[in-house]
């Protein structure tokens, strides 16, 4: 039997060392575009609201971008939408995730292919 030899990562962007963007943040941004909500997005994933909100403000803060629109309470309820950069960085983190994963995919082959 010939084994086939996968690779498997998880992206995330640092800014000067430190996490500031990866799968977790690209999910609960995903989750605000669909949902129109910081809250019912971070319930979806299992996370609390104040984890979800120290998430988006740490990596706000890292970046030196809003990501993220609030929207004030009342009546309606409140609810966040994603900023022009939100979307921007989430649409290009995709990108580099699906492209890390392919260039991934392909040293895997290119060094235990002969295993």
């Amino acid at each position: 039997m010939n084994p086939k030899f996968t690779a498997d990562a998880t992206l995330r962007i640092l800014c000067n060392g430190e996490k500031t963007f990866g799968p977790g943040m690209a999910q609960l941004l995903e989750g605000i575009e669909r949902l129109g909500s910081l809250r019912r997005s971070a319930a979806e994933m299992g996370m609390s609201y104040n984890k979800a909100w120290n998430i988006v403000r740490n990596s706000e803060n890292k970046l030196g971008k809003t990501l993220i629109e609030r929207k004030v309470g009342g009546a309606r309820g409140g609810g966040a939408v994603l900023t022009a950069d939100g979307q921007e960085l989430l649409q290009r983190y995709r990108a580099f995730e699906t492209e890390g994963k392919k260039a991934l995919a392909q040293l895997a082959a290119q060094y235990f292919e002969e295993m």
